[in-house]
């Protein structure tokens, strides 16, 4: 029956194409906006790295003093490098790292490129294997190159490509804030969508593509970029903020805990190591730890911006008011063919085979207005990429996307086909008979 019903519904265009078309505009109307925002949202929403998203942890302690402590508070957002070192020494997780962003010159071998400034990143050797970073040539460094201050470094494919034609460049050398380093890999195509393993700069950005070894950053004083919290004096410290025993917090650390009962082994520890920084004396305000996988990370730092949160409600805001003005018209349209429905009725037809009918001819309505509403969805995505936001350019749609707009626009159509289907199959024949 369904075959029947759809070429009823055929028909039935061809006989009000005005009124067709306005139901289809305002359908394509309401799933453009909201597509194109809901597929926005998506993007920026996603699980950067689902396969293990549940096995990384950022870990968060307190080391401010009490001035302006109120009970409640959450501890600091980042590490001081004291802590991070400790951290570090006692290895307690499966595999651990720390991390700062940065910006340094780049100059070619030879001269043929202006230099130009890339950002960077300072970590140390697990931040490869944590993050199931792909190469696409040699690999990271080892822990021995992060104890030597080794001049090492990883590079992004990008740069790559510029520097060096595509070619493997593993083993040559790469000059870079005046001093030269050995690279030891290069990345393949690698783009965590939010770049969550920091979120102190832009989250939505490409990969940094530089990647040198924390220690040897610092004793290079490489220049960092990023947020940064001082409660205390830096001035006897050689490195002033970035010294070892700074009291100021401005590092990324992330670790890896394989099951359940190391992420609560390893919560335990951060307790008893904020106990024993505070019986030594360096903390002051009473132990307060946290340990947020991936996902609870993101959520904790809001990693979609309000604005498109905003857009998405108004969008789908807007979809509800497209279909109101749909149901106004499928009764116009269902309840204009009364006297069609009232003979259909007298010769055997159900009810529930005149509700059928209706709902099929919405549907097909929604069909046609989801063809129309990709074609505003892409354009309102192509709009979205030309915004300075810099979350732009990652909005695109993909299958799963063109297939939920499709989805959507069937299932919105058959919603406001209900109540005039209802209001259809509730024709009563005798009535339309004897008004013929």
């Amino acid at each position: 029956m369904f075959g029947y019903y759809f070429n009823l519904a055929l028909r039935s265009f061809k006989r009000n194409r005005a009124l067709t078309a306005l139901m289809v505009l305002a359908i394509a109307l309401g799933i453009g906006a909201s597509m194109t925002t809901l597929t926005v949202f998506y993007v920026l929403s996603g699980d950067p790295i689902p396969h293990k998203s549940d096995k990384l942890f950022y870990p968060r302690i307190d080391p401010r003093t009490m001035n302006g402590f109120s009970p409640g508070d959450d501890p600091e957002e980042q590490m001081t490098r004291f802590d991070a070192e400790a951290l570090l020494r006692d290895n307690k997780a499966d595999r651990q790292a720390v991390m700062s962003g940065g910006q340094v010159a780049v100059e070619s071998e030879e001269g043929q490129i202006a230099p130009f400034s890339v950002d960077s990143r300072y970590t140390s050797a697990d931040f490869f294997p944590m993050f199931d970073v792909p190469f696409r040539y040699g690999n990271g460094w080892n822990a021995a190159d992060d104890e030597a201050r080794a001049r090492v470094a990883v590079i992004s494919r990008a740069l790559n490509d510029k520097l060096f034609e595509g070619g493997n460049s593993v083993g040559k050398t790469l000059h870079a804030a005046g001093h030269t380093f050995r690279i030891v890999g290069v990345m393949d195509q690698w783009r965590p969508t939010p770049k969550f393993y920091d979120m102190t700069n832009d989250r939505f950005t490409e990969v940094e593509q530089i990647f040198v070894p924390f220690w040897t950053s610092r004793a290079l004083k490489l220049g960092t970029q990023g947020n940064m919290n001082c409660w205390g004096d830096t001035s006897t410290e050689e490195e002033g903020a970035y010294g070892p025993n700074a009291p100021c917090s401005w590092l990324q650390y992330w670790v890896e805990l394989g099951s359940a009962e190391k992420v609560d082994t390893y919560k335990q520890y951060l307790a008893n190591y904020s106990d024993q920084q505070r019986a030594a004396g360096r903390f002051e305000r009473p132990t307060n730890v946290r340990l947020h996988s991936v996902m609870e990370w993101l959520d904790e730092k809001n990693a979609v911006p309000g604005d498109v949160r905003l857009q998405l409600w108004l969008a789908f805001g807007f979809l509800a008011v497209c279909l109101l003005n749909t149901v106004g018209l499928l009764l116009a349209k269902f309840l204009g063919r009364s006297s069609q429905i009232g003979v259909r009725r007298a010769l055997g037809a159900t009810r529930a085979a005149i509700f059928s009918q209706c709902l099929v001819e919405a549907g097909t309505i929604g069909l046609v207005g989801g063809v129309l509403g990709l074609v505003l969805a892409w354009l309102g995505l192509w709009a979205v990429r030309q915004q300075p936001a810099g979350y732009a350019e990652l909005a695109h749609m993909d299958m799963q996307m063109l297939l939920t707009t499709f989805a959507l626009a069937i299932l919105a159509s058959l919603l406001a086909g209900m109540l005039p289907a209802w209001r259809a199959m509730q024709v009563t024949p005798a009535i339309q008979l004897k008004s013929q």
